[in-house]
């Protein structure tokens, strides 16, 4: 017997071809504004299947115009110095760093939700410029970040003249990519200063171990501990927890 859910998918893939070639009736047709065109059933269709595809792709976009990537990157980094491979794990990290981002980024969401989703929930503005409002503090955000060098390269790249774009000119086809590359390698500059006092305690553990004859015993093993009381002891998450978000102030 099939399961409820296999039959409603199955039931749903056959009505899709008989949905598709009833005519839609003309009060429906009226009743979605934001469908361009003349209401005709192929331009809905189309319409749809655009507003799905970017509805699905909405996600990741929110979270590439965010902190998420530098925090996450971060908090990963830490995790191989200290030493762990799974604890803790992806999943608690992801969660963290989610909620990290809420915390900095929620004056940007709340002034962007004031400026551009309101009115046009509230019919005052088109759907451009509703975009266009509720992108700016994301924008501003994003510029105020991004590496001016890695813009001008990008902008090289794509032929537009070598000269520093100035705020707010620059396209946001070529502030994200700029905005995400910066971050990445803010967060690696960040990982490479987190690495170091764990590396001097794996130097100085192994030094111990060879100079005590104990050739086969893994410096990861004995220093892992050491490792975890440094951390613990210096209340690590707080801290680094503390100087993400004040990095962002």
């Amino acid at each position: 017997m099939r399961s409820p859910r296999r039959a409603a998918a199955a039931l749903a893939a056959a009505l899709v071809p008989v949905l598709v070639l009833v005519p839609a009736p003309p009060a429906l047709a009226q009743g979605l504004p934001l469908v361009p065109g003349d209401g005709s059933l192929a331009g809905q269709a189309v319409f749809l299947f655009a507003a799905l595809g970017v509805l699905s792709l909405a996600p990741g976009i929110a979270i590439m115009v965010t902190c998420f990537p530098f925090i996450l990157t971060v908090l990963s980094i830490l995790r191989q110095a200290i030493g762990l491979q799974q604890a803790p794990p992806n999943m608690l990290l992801v969660s963290l760093s989610l909620f990290l981002t809420w915390y900095v980024m929620e004056p940007v969401l709340t002034e962007a939700w004031t400026a551009g989703v309101v009115p046009f929930a509230a019919g005052e503005i088109a759907p451009d410029e509703a975009f266009a409002r509720a992108a700016a503090p994301f924008r501003t955000f994003m510029e105020g970040r991004a590496d001016p060098e890695v813009i001008a390269e990008l902008a090289a790249a794509r032929g537009l003249p070598g000269t520093v774009p100035q705020p707010g000119e620059p396209p946001l086809s070529l502030i994200v990519p700029a905005f995400l590359l910066s971050e990445v390698a803010r967060a690696f500059q960040i990982g490479f200063m987190l690495f170091l006092p764990f590396l001097v305690i794996d130097l100085v553990v192994s030094a111990v171990l060879m100079a005590m004859g104990m050739m086969m015993v893994p410096p990861a093993i004995v220093s892992l501990p050491f490792k975890l009381a440094f951390f613990v002891l210096a209340d690590g998450w707080t801290l680094v927890a503390s100087a993400l978000v004040r990095g962002y102030g």
